[in-house]
């Protein structure tokens, strides 16, 4: 879309719901003179309607001779401000049919509608002041939510717990900056060695660096991370990874080499989307194709996050195994004992039993993959606020960078108005992250990636 659209006051349409055949689909219109639009196309009585009511009525496609009934909808009226937008808008409930879809879009357009870019509904709804811009970023978040747990974490960050947490941050970095200006107005009052108590700016910076550390917790519930089923031939993959999806995807057979390339399905661990892939297993290549399927492996397994190593109990370790140890290293292998169900050799130290047959041990697996995803710095509090847009985190280390400069300065003695600038700059940042301080160009990058009609 156009750059100069996104900014245009005129009426807008669009499917909010996705294409494709359903019992009901949803059509968005926002804009001024939307209910005037509407009604040219739509018998439903919408002049009079309040704000927040429903009107039956039909479609009507006016423009052919004679005119066509296209559906017969229900209409929810919405007045300025009183919408999501701020503006006067409607949502058509039709029929979901793909047919119908098309034709009333297509009338809608004929009335004078112009078609919404991505995310220009929410984009309209930051420019009239009904969200911040943290809170419209959470709205695309949500409908990208994976698991329930980034659901939740969305749905904190829409209602304003970003927002929330950068106010109280600024109004500490306003008091922080007065202080500063009022040694620099009157220099020669006597005034208190310190600007401010040192608890409050030692708070002030751990407040920082954790918001901005909270951004690995949110991509993690957001995108989640990827796990490799990796071991020699028939050591048992495909049974453990068609029981951790709970569905049969994967080809079991006891002939070495059934699976020639790799499989991917979707877990959740902890509220973690974990993509899982069952690949193919290491030997000497009997032909060309295993051969381009151990490669595969290698590759998937040098990008994974964990790495879950199988070792077929009647088998026993070997060199293979070991030298896969030794290359991979621990931090994030998981090694696993397969087929115990089977009364082999006992399960050596440092390996997990397992009888994906029998469905022993996949609880303490999945526990320990879990704890592995989820080690490590950042990791919030229930209750605490958590960042998912790089665009934030990069803001928040600017913050973090000025806030740090300014207390080096502060330890050095350095002349008070340098450390008013590097103020100055963490406020702009933080302003930045709410859409106080913003730009053309940034709005456009952070709505072209919303769904159309959202």
């Amino acid at each position: 879309m156009e750059r100069n659209q996104y900014y245009a006051a005129e009426p807008i349409a669009a499917l909010a719901t996705p294409w494709g055949q359903s019992a009901l689909a949803v059509v968005r219109v926002s804009g001024p003179g939307s209910l005037d639009l509407l009604g040219r196309v739509c018998t439903a009585p919408l002049h009079e309607a309040p704000g927040h009511s429903l009107r039956h009525g039909r479609l009507i496609d006016r423009f052919s001779k004679p005119p066509e009934p296209i559906d017969e909808v229900l209409v929810a009226v919405y007045r300025a401000p009183r919408s999501f937008t701020g503006e006067e808008a409607a949502e058509i409930f039709t029929h979901g049919s793909p047919v119908v879809l098309r034709r009333a879009l297509e009338l809608l357009f004929q009335a004078g509608f112009r078609r919404a870019g991505p995310g220009e509904f929410t984009l309209r709804a930051f420019l009239n002041g009904k969200l911040d811009l943290t809170e419209a970023e959470a709205v695309n978040e949500l409908v990208r939510a994976r698991t329930d747990r980034a659901r939740a974490l969305a749905l904190r960050r829409l209602s304003g717990s970003i927002e929330g947490e950068i106010r109280q941050l600024k109004e500490g970095l306003v008091r922080t900056l007065a202080a500063v200006e009022l040694h620099l107005d009157y220099p020669e009052e006597e005034l208190p060695a310190q600007l401010l108590p040192e608890e409050e700016l030692e708070s002030l910076g751990r407040r920082l660096e954790g918001l901005a550390g909270s951004y690995r917790v949110g991509r993690l519930y957001q995108e989640g991370v990827s796990a490799v089923l990796a071991g020699r031939t028939n050591s048992g993959k495909s049974t453990l990874f068609n029981r951790l999806l709970r569905e049969e995807r994967a080809i079991v057979d006891e002939a070495p080499g059934t699976t020639r390339d790799y499989l991917e399905g979707l877990i959740e661990l902890e509220g973690v989307p974990v993509r899982l892939y069952d690949t193919a297993g290491y030997r000497s290549p009997a032909d060309e194709v295993e051969r381009e399927g151990i490669r595969r492996t290698e590759a998937i397994v040098a990008e994974a996050h964990l790495v879950l190593y199988l070792v077929d109990s009647s088998e026993g370790l070997n060199e293979l195994d070991r030298r896969f140890f030794r290359e991979c290293g621990d931090g994030r292998l998981i090694r696993v004992w397969t087929k115990t169900d089977l009364g082999a050799r006992a399960c050596p130290r440092g390996f997990l039993p397992v009888s994906a047959q029998e469905g022993q041990g996949l609880a303490e697996l999945a526990r320990v993959m879990a704890q592995r995803i989820l080690a490590g710095p950042g990791l919030s509090g229930e209750e605490a606020p958590v960042i998912d847009s790089l665009r934030q985190k990069e803001l928040l280390d600017r913050a973090l960078e000025a806030w740090r400069a300014f207390r080096a300065g502060l330890g050095e003695r350095r002349p008070l108005d340098l450390a008013a600038v590097d103020l100055k700059e963490a406020l702009d940042a933080l302003g930045e992250i709410t859409g106080e301080v913003t730009s053309q160009d940034i709005l456009n990058a952070i709505f072209s990636r919303f769904c159309v009609g959202k």
